[in-house]
């Protein structure tokens, strides 16, 4: 199987790159810079512009690409970058698949949030046909993944995966978090009764390729744990696999203060399931957030 990546040098993307070269897969990058190698092609998303050889031969398309949310503050200059990153690359993506005339299959594996269904839960968990919110990063979302009709119009397979953030020492949230709770510093996020979604990166990197490979698999997924933890059970685990105590708490007004909007991301309550995931088949390797930390922290 050939796979196209784009944002290939990012936690994620590079951990899937090192999975898929582990099992002998072909991968071929999506660069902004000269290509180094044979195994890279140059693209300018910002233009829309793609080499149509980026897709010879290419069975899965993964994208990957957007600039960090967190944790520069959402200047106005900040917020048309974290969108311009997304859409553009998307359409550019979508298009580029689109015009392909060979009778290969295709499927375009795209990144999205589980940002869209906002900070604020109720007593029933989001699912895959919940409504997007109304906030910003929920905005974006809907943007991102509207960015990949182009591709679902000429009959490519889409799949979306809503990702919440994938815990693992090697990048990502845990990294700081990890080092916070060693030096003494760990601490539960406001009164700690949020939801608080994630996903391990062993399943993250489980649902890419089970997408890539169930062809009945298509639109949106949720890639959250199907056991909701809150900020307080996770802090629990943490501290326990650590062998840290957990007595500190910041208040929310802090967090607040001092992170303005990107607070939400942080205190908010998102209580979110993977139906779709589960009801179509997929088996999480740790579905619950003690099975999650022992999996992030494993060397």
């Amino acid at each position: 199987m050939k796979w196209l990546l784009a944002g290939a040098s990012g936690f994620l993307g590079t951990a899937l790159r090192v999975r898929l070269a582990g099992d002998g897969q072909e991968v071929v990058r999506l660069v902004r810079r000269e290509p180094a190698t044979s195994t890279e092609i140059q693209w300018d998303p910002d233009s829309g512009t793609v080499a149509a050889a980026a897709f010879d031969g290419v069975d899965v398309a993964v994208n990957l690409s957007g600039v960090p949310v967190a944790p520069l503050p959402w200047t106005e200059s900040r917020r048309e970058q974290i969108l311009s990153s997304r859409v553009n690359t998307t359409s550019t993506i979508a298009r580029g698949l689109a015009a392909q005339t060979d009778d290969r299959r295709r499927t375009l594996i795209q990144a999205s949030g589980i940002a869209r269904y906002g900070t604020t839960s109720g007593s029933e968990p989001y699912t895959e046909a919940s409504p997007a919110a109304a906030d910003y990063l929920a905005q974006v979302t809907t943007k991102w993944e509207a960015a990949s009709q182009a591709a679902a119009d000429a009959g490519v397979r889409v799949v979306v995966l809503r990702t919440s953030p994938v815990m693992d020492s090697s990048g990502g949230t845990l990294v700081p978090l990890k080092l916070a709770w060693l030096c003494g510093l760990g601490a539960t996020l406001g009164d700690g009764t949020q939801r608080m979604p994630m996903i391990s990166l062993r399943d993250y990197l489980g649902v890419v390729q089970w997408a890539a490979t169930t062809e009945q698999a298509s639109g949106p997924y949720n890639l959250t744990l199907p056991q909701p933890t809150t900020n307080a059970e996770f802090s629990d685990a943490l501290a326990a696999a650590l062998h840290r105590p957990r007595f500190l708490r910041v208040p929310t007004p802090i967090i607040r203060t001092a992170l303005g909007e990107l607070a939400g991301q942080l205190v908010g309550d998102v209580y979110a399931i993977p139906e779709r995931l589960t009801g179509d088949g997929f088996v999480f390797s740790d579905p619950a957030v003690t099975d999650l930390v022992a999996s992030a922290l494993r060397d």
